[in-house]
């Protein structure tokens, strides 16, 4: 049972971040490890309420994670049964723990009135880690279906997907168009956030299992799509949704003004190729430089993906950075009449990254790219704004006289996702991007083309790595199925799933 007293006996703690002189100068992740006496105070917070919010999958956590019995094993000191509980449920919680906002936390029935919910995500990254660092053992070989399965695409669906079909049996084989598994977990997310040692292991356990990896397969250009029916009985399509939201802005077409996501791939790729004792420069792939060293820096968007880039230019070592947002400051608490519990609520995050610098604007709008004179940037005009919706539409509305420029010789647009990109796949698999630009599937996760199957970003559009990984599970389910695999799998999720809206 429970200590009941527990939230009343111990305030919310989380561990303090790594100094931030010290970790602007290396790549290594902002938070250390917390002691096991914090966390087992955390875990003691925890009510294990009559119903418990943050394991539901349209206000907390679409993997159904058994939250209040984990935290409980841990408050009791039973850390063997902890780790089985928590991936009974998820198959990656080390990056899980480390990426994701945390909708359980906005769940959780200690936040109700105002109140501190439970650290959820540091309790579940402590098991995780705990885990780990003894090892992430294989599941035993099963008995093989003889039935085989390519997943298209190595990122967190798209392993989870891998791994619950090799545990079933199924002879699996993931196609990575980069150099290395991982997607958008190794290329997009900085080390910071998480040191890439962490999906080398779960690649190393998912290996072990059986599934096989081929990198550098750029599905429809290096293997065609009939070429891959030809050889598996099912295809899972888990791509991503990777193509960045443009912009008209005047000057977009400046040197100096570049998709978030290509300053974040070339700082990875810089990173890992350090680590590996290799020279490298953060380029574009067509050698154009794309560093922050010494650059005026100006990030549009007020996003994770934003606040990635800024601790890049940190660490990169920029001469200033401001950060815009289209929208007015958020409350620092959430808003009962706006966001009502257990909802998502609209309020001020402060990333790691602002800790370390860069200035916050909001309620601005870019209006003009400035040329230097050359075609490359050298300011941003921008203007104050209002932001209103009419009829489901926003309405962007400048304020007259408030026009400024700031310095800047690298814009970075983390303004969002359209979707899936245009490839070569689609066309050869006979699927077509929607208007958000992502894939449909009917109810069973398969797409317009039989026995093709979609799931992650691919399928909702650019959301939370939770989603991703409960996708990637309920498609492998749906996949067991029709290929006449024995018994069912877990599948915490349906197609057509969304989370709690207001």
């Amino acid at each position: 049972m429970p200590d009941p007293n527990g939230f009343l006996r111990y305030p919310r703690r989380v561990p303090a971040r790594r100094p931030v002189p010290v970790r602007i100068s290396d790549w290594r992740e902002v938070y250390p490890p917390a002691g096991e006496e914090l966390i087992r105070e955390q875990a003691t917070r925890c009510m294990d309420c009559g119903i418990p919010f943050c394991h539901s999958d349209t206000a907390g956590c679409p993997l159904g994670n058994r939250i209040p019995d984990w935290n409980d094993l841990v408050r009791t000191g039973n850390w063997d049964a902890a780790v089985e509980s928590l991936h009974a449920t998820n198959n990656f919680p080390e990056f899980t723990g480390r990426l994701c906002p945390a909708p359980c936390e906005a769940a959780c029935v200690l936040g109700i009135g105002g109140g501190a919910p439970v650290t959820i995500k540091q309790v579940e990254v402590e098991i995780a880690d705990a885990a780990a660092a003894r090892g992430l053992t294989p599941c035993p070989s099963p008995t093989p279906s003889g039935r085989s399965v390519a997943v298209v695409g190595s990122g967190p669906a798209g392993l989870a997907a891998a791994q619950q079909l090799a545990r079933a049996g199924h002879a699996v084989t993931v196609y990575e168009r980069d150099d290395a598994p991982g997607g958008l977990l190794r290329y997009g997310i900085p080390d910071f956030k998480l040191e890439k040692r962490h999906i080398d292991a779960r690649l190393a356990q998912l290996a072990a299992e059986g599934v096989v990896f081929r990198s550098g397969v750029d599905v429809g250009v290096d293997v065609t799509a009939a070429q891959l029916r030809a050889q598996h009985d099912a295809v899972l399509l888990a791509c991503g949704a990777l193509q960045g939201r443009e912009t008209d802005t005047v000057g977009r077409q400046l040197r100096g003004v570049h998709q978030a996501m290509a300053h974040l791939v070339a700082a990875n790729r810089v990173v890992a190729a350090a680590g590996a004792g290799r020279p490298a420069l953060a380029t574009l792939p067509d050698g154009t430089p794309i560093d922050a060293a010494g650059k005026h820096v100006v990030i549009i968007g007020g996003g994770d993906t934003a606040a990635d880039c800024l601790g890049v230019a940190h660490r990169q070592g920029a001469a200033g950075v401001h950060q815009l947002d289209l929208y007015p400051r958020p409350p620092q608490a959430r808003d009962e009449e706006r966001d009502p519990w257990p909802t998502w609520p609209w309020i001020l995050r402060e990333y790691a990254a602002h800790e370390e610098g860069g200035e916050r604007v909001f309620a601005v709008a870019v209006q003009e790219f400035v040329d230097d004179g050359t075609g490359a940037v050298r300011a941003v005009r921008i203007a104050e704004v209002t932001v209103e919706k009419r009829d489901g539409r926003r309405i962007v509305t400048t304020v007259p006289g408030t026009e400024q420029e700031l310095p800047a010789d690298l814009v970075l647009l983390a303004i969002g996702f359209e979707g899936t990109e245009e490839q070569p796949l689609l066309t050869q698999f006979g699927v077509t991007r929607n208007a958000r630009g992502a894939i449909e599937s009917r109810g069973d996760w398969q797409t317009e083309a039989d026995g093709v199957f979609v799931a992650g970003d691919m399928h909702r559009g650019a959301s939370l790595i939770v989603w991703a990984i409960a996708e990637g599970r309920a498609a492998a389910a749906a996949i067991h199925g029709y290929l006449g695999g024995v018994g069912t799998l877990p599948a915490p999720v349906h197609a057509a799933s969304q989370p709690l809206a207001v």
